[in-house]
């Protein structure tokens, strides 16, 4: 059964088209969509038959190594996890070979990776907030969007350890939780703020901050002087610099997100991000590498609306409201009932609570740095804006002025460059092949070569290191 299924030829996007007629009435979007799903199936018909081919080569090997008729459930797990190769699949393979597959240990497998999901997902290291501190805490105001320093914020709890303690002293680590705060916590992909809380006594080092059930900001770091007490009350100052990075890089993925469904289709969703002071990485839904054409126009879009100097207009609306309005809302948001609208230009209106630039302008320029696959149907953007984009460029162009002074040429000739001293290593690799057929057939020609008295040999009366030959003695 395997084999077969390795075998099949891709039909079910074929399907579609019939799919379409019968059902196209009652699902308008079908028809209009016809030839992306067909593309979108096809494309995945393909990857799944290579990783059925990969698969049932590992498959065989593990079978031949296998003792007692059965495949341990960690080799299993990782034909799944790994190879993406279907467990039930790999007992059907087992069974037709009289042989059956360790379930237990297959699932043993799996749950120490849930496990080791679930803390690697946990905010700050693993740190939660103990039910009965969240059932006396209030959610913390973010006064973020306006200014980056404020004062007489209240302490409301610290936690040492993961444990919540009335106070911090010098050189101790922890997470402090004030009443309201400028730091931006870590939400939506976009990193968290660094900077400082303190007072006349006391300096705690922000070296992360990070959003706790949804609702409280945690200043994760160390207190570098003093002491800090629960009930005390500081003055917070937000790195500027690194907050101002990272909402070009964050306004910047909206900008691509829109760029992306005019260009590819509405058929890509975002589906993860990182909005870094240094970077932004994107992740989108679509079945196909892109081009390089479809990369300089996505290019090209973005850094147009960049020009174009937008205001990125905040809106506070309800839900309904803003989906009326064209917001799209991200993966992985939580919304509720009342949200905030960010809307540049007029072609991206998303729903995000995140720090923006005043205008698009703001951006100065947008580059893309790379793009490539992460997982079935996901796609990655990583690119630059601002500073950052301007540096990349120029090592890109430093790059290339060594390539041309390597080649002797300028920036404008490099590539006739390349390709002239490419076609000559082309044709001297030619004659080289040329060479060793010539040398092989003439020492198949003399069957003396590299035998007994033959010219690679020397004979009685004959000098090793004399030119010639003396003749017998």
């Amino acid at each position: 059964m395997a084999g077969c299924w390795a075998c099949a030829k891709a039909f079910f996007h074929q399907l579609v088209g019939t799919l379409s007629e019968l059902m196209g009435e009652a699902y308008p979007e079908l028809p209009a969509a016809r030839d992306l799903v067909e593309r979108a199936l096809k494309a995945e018909e393909e990857r799944f038959a290579e990783t059925l081919d990969s698969g049932m080569r590992i498959f065989n090997d593990l079978a031949a190594r296998a003792t007692g008729g059965v495949i341990p459930g960690a080799d299993v797990f990782r034909l799944y996890d790994t190879y993406g190769f279907p467990v039930d699949l790999t007992a059907d393979m087992a069974r037709e070979r009289d042989m059956s597959v360790d379930m237990a240990g297959f699932e043993a497998a799996m749950e120490q990776q849930r496990e080791t999901a679930r803390a690697a997902g946990k905010f700050g290291g693993g740190t939660t907030l103990p039910a009965d501190l969240v059932a006396q805490l209030q959610p913390t105001g973010f006064l973020g969007y306006d200014r980056l320093e404020a004062d007489g914020l209240q302490v409301v709890a610290i936690l040492r350890d993961g444990r919540p303690v009335g106070a911090l002293a010098a050189g101790e680590e922890g997470i402090v939780f004030l009443d309201r705060t400028p730091f931006y916590a870590e939400s939506g992909g976009k990193v968290g703020d660094t900077g400082v809380l303190a007072s006349a006594e006391s300096r705690f080092e922000v070296a992360d901050t990070q959003k706790f059930a949804g609702q409280f900001h945690g200043h994760v770091g160390r207190l570098a002087q003093g002491r800090i007490a629960v009930g005390d009350a500081l003055a917070a100052t937000a790195d500027g610099q690194r907050r101002a990075a990272t909402v070009l890089n964050h306004s910047a993925t909206h900008l691509l997100h829109a760029a992306l469904r005019e260009v590819l289709g509405t058929h890509v969703q975002q589906k993860g991000s990182l909005v870094a002071p240094d970077r932004l990485r994107f992740d989108f839904s679509h079945f196909q590498p892109m081009s390089a054409a479809e990369l300089a126009e996505i290019e090209r879009r973005v850094n147009a609306q960049v020009r174009a100097n937008h205001e990125a207009e905040v809106h506070q609306m309800g839900m309904q409201e803003a989906l009326d309005f064209g917001a799209m809302a991200l993966f992985g948001e939580k919304y509720g009932e009342h949200v905030r609208v960010l809307r540049m230009g007029e072609t991206s209106t998303e729903l995000c609570g995140g720090t923006h630039v005043g205008r698009t302008g703001d951006i100065g320029v947008f580059k893309i740095t790379s793009e490539g696959g992460v997982s079935a149907g996901v796609r990655r953007i990583e690119a630059v804006t601002g500073q950052g984009a301007l540096d990349y460029i120029a090592a890109e162009e430093q790059s290339l002025d060594e390539a041309a002074a390597a080649l002797g040429g300028n920036r404008g000739d490099v590539a006739d460059k390349a390709r002239s001293l490419a076609d000559r290593i082309r044709r001297l690799e030619r004659e080289i092949e040329a060479f060793k057929s010539k040398a092989a057939s003439s020492a198949a020609a003399d069957p003396g070569v590299g035998r007994g008295r033959g010219r690679g040999h020397p004979g009685p009366g004959c000098t090793p290191g004399r030119r010639r030959c003396q003749g017998p003695a």
